[in-house]
């Protein structure tokens, strides 16, 4: 989860702080909500959900490789999804 919030938020304008608080809450969420096996897409939609908060261009960089954005039309998509 770390890596790829930390290769998401590269020179961007997001602190060790943020990126700290975007995994923890993630890992406390899933702790909370499953007992066993968490599905891959399920962490990866609340990477997004957090990454949106914080950084929109952080958050489209990291939909484009979980979401494996084909062409530039994905893009224009992702960053209308995140409220420009």
């Amino acid at each position: 989860i770390r890596h790829g919030v930390v290769r998401a938020c590269e020179k961007r304008p997001v602190s060790a702080a943020q990126v700290d608080e975007i995994v923890q809450g993630i890992e406390n969420e899933v702790s909370k909500k499953y007992e066993r096996e968490v599905p891959t897409r399920v962490i990866g939609e609340m990477i997004m959900d957090r990454l949106k908060q914080v950084d929109k261009v952080a958050y489209v960089r990291f939909a484009s490789v979980y979401r494996e954005f084909k062409d530039p039309q994905d893009f224009v998509a992702a960053v209308e999804g995140a409220g420009h």
